[in-house]
């Protein structure tokens, strides 16, 4: 590979094309609706060069105009289109995962639910571990753990009522909740929250951290991370994990196209 010295470009850089782009991403949820100066300025162009760019991708569909203002139009999604129709949530999470497992030092996974269960579609082991017994495939019954009340709790209540009726309780710890009602309560909770903390009733050595990723207004899965009982009083986690769960949550959901803002 040819080095170029520092500040300079490749031979083969075409500088129309990064300004293209410049142009394109000036375009933003904040700000969809751009002058020809409001692009020129965020794209750091000359107001004429800003005009010749806009109006070439006028011509070529990729934005609209109304002679004052202009906008992205649906066309323009074909540019990453090819690439979001191969890209699957785990796919898409397991970076996102491998950062929070470092991040905290702690093991942490992706879970949607299926029937009663909840099951691991995407999971990255605490730096620390050598060896899990816990896969990618893996079921948990839901209402044990914290992903899985997460995910209860997105449910229309009818449909947690009937998840209720179609469930017996089984206690893995003395911990382990032991009743409907008590469950209810906890996924009630969870639900007013935007987050669940399970401690030690799956593992009397683990506690489970849950908050939801959501596509628009879809809960898709839930978000975990495993804390050992003996790293951090459980008083701390409110404050410490959880904005770095939540944050990877956000990243996940807004790079599968949408935003996670909790659950409804």
């Amino acid at each position: 590979m040819v080095t170029e010295p520092a500040g300079q470009q490749p031979a083969y850089y075409v500088k129309s094309v990064e300004k293209t782009f410049a142009v394109l991403l000036a375009f933003t949820s904040d700000e969809p609706r751009l002058t020809m100066t409001r692009v020129a300025a965020k794209a750091d162009l000359s107001r004429a060069a800003a005009r010749r760019f806009l109006l070439t991708l006028a011509d070529l569909g990729y934005v609209s105009t109304d002679g004052t203002h202009f906008e992205l139009t649906p066309r323009a999604l074909d540019i990453g289109a090819s690439f979001l129709a191969n890209l699957t949530l785990p796919q898409i999470a397991e970076p996102h995962l491998r950062q929070l497992a470092v991040d905290l030092n702690e093991t942490t996974s992706l879970c949607i639910l299926d029937g009663t269960d909840v099951v691991y579609i995407a999971r990255v082991a605490a730096p620390r571990l050598l060896s899990v017994s816990v896969n990618v495939g893996t079921r948990f019954p839901a209402w044990a753990t914290s992903m899985g009340r997460i995910l209860l709790a997105g449910l229309p209540p009818a449909h947690r009522e009937a998840y209720y009726k179609s469930i017996q309780l089984t206690p893995f710890t003395e911990n382990t909740v032991a009743s409907i009602d008590a469950l209810r309560s906890e996924v009630d909770r969870a639900a007013e929250l935007g987050w669940s903390l399970v401690s030690r009733e799956l593992d009397d050595g683990l506690r489970g951290l849950a908050v939801p990723v959501k596509r628009g207004n879809d809960l898709i899965a839930a978000l975990n991370v495993s804390l050992q009982t003996h790293r951090m009083p459980e008083a701390e986690i409110a404050e410490t994990v959880l904005p770095c769960l939540q944050q990877a949550a956000e990243a996940i959901a807004s790079d599968f196209g949408g935003r996670s803002r909790g659950v409804a």
